[in-house]
C-alpha cells in the first residue's frame, strides 16, 4: 500500500500543530518562521544514524591510513551542528549550550548518537540531525575505498524537549539495525 502524502495544496498537513507547516506562507511559498515572539527556553534534542558495513570494513577501521574515522567522524558532526543554518535554508542561526557526537561499532556497522542543547526560541532538532548525518557521511568518506556498499540508514530524531510543541519520543520500531 503507498503511503499518502502529509502535504496537501495549501501547505496543510494532517499531523501538524494547528493544521499548517510553519515554513510556508498562505500561498505556498517557503518562508523562515518569525520566532521573535517567542520566549527563550532550554531546549534538546538526539538524533542518531546507523552505518552498514561489512566485517571486513568494522575490523579494518583501526588500521584506517586516514586516521580514526570515528573520532574524525565525532569533531565533523560537532563542526557540522555549528553550521547547520548555512546547510539548510529556514533554519535559525542558533548559540548552542552543547554538542556531543558519540560513535559506537555494532555487530553490522557503526552507530552514531548526537546531543544537542541550546537556550533559544526555538528548537535543536536540526542541529541534532544535521551532526548525526554528517558524522555518518565522514565514516563513509573515511572508509569508502575500502567498500563503496557501505550504507547510511536511519538517520532519526529520537528526542526532542522544550518548546511549544513539547516533548517527543521516538518508539522503538520492528527491524530496525541490531547493535
Amino acid at each position: 500500500m503507498a503511503k499518502k502524502s502529509l502535504i496537501r495544496r495549501n501547505g496543510a498537513t494532517a499531523g501538524s500543530p494547528g493544521g499548517k507547516l510553519s515554513h510556508y506562507d498562505s500561498v505556498g511559498r517557503a518562508k523562515m518562521v518569525d520566532v521573535s515572539e517567542k520566549t527563550a527556553t532550554r531546549r534538546e534534542a538526539e538524533a542518531s544514524a546507523f552505518i552498514e558495513m561489512s566485517a571486513e570494513v568494522l575490523k579494518a577501521l583501526p588500521r584506517n591510513p586516514k586516521g580514526n574515522p570515528l573520532e574524525v567522524a565525532r569533531f565533523a558532526g560537532i563542526s557540522a551542528a555549528k553550521r547547520t543554518s548555512e546547510l539548510i535554508p529556514m533554519c535559525h542561526p542558533l548559540p548552542l549550550s552543547f554538542i556531543d557526537v558519540t560513535t559506537e561499532v555494532c555487530e553490522n556497522g557503526v552507530r552514531v548518537h548526537s546531543r544537542a542543547a541550546t537556550t533559544a526560541q526555538t528548537g535543536v532538532e536540526m542541529e541534532a540531525l544535521t551532526a548525526a548525518s554528517v558524522a555518518a557521511l565522514t565514516v563513509y568518506d573515511m572508509c569508502k575505498a575500502l567498500d563503496k556498499g557501505i550504507a547510511i540508514r536511519e538517520i532519526v530524531l529520537q528526542s526532542k524537549s522544550g518548546g511549544k510543541s513539547g516533548d517527543y519520543r521516538r518508539q522503538a520500531a520492528v527491524g530496525r539495525a541490531k547493535k
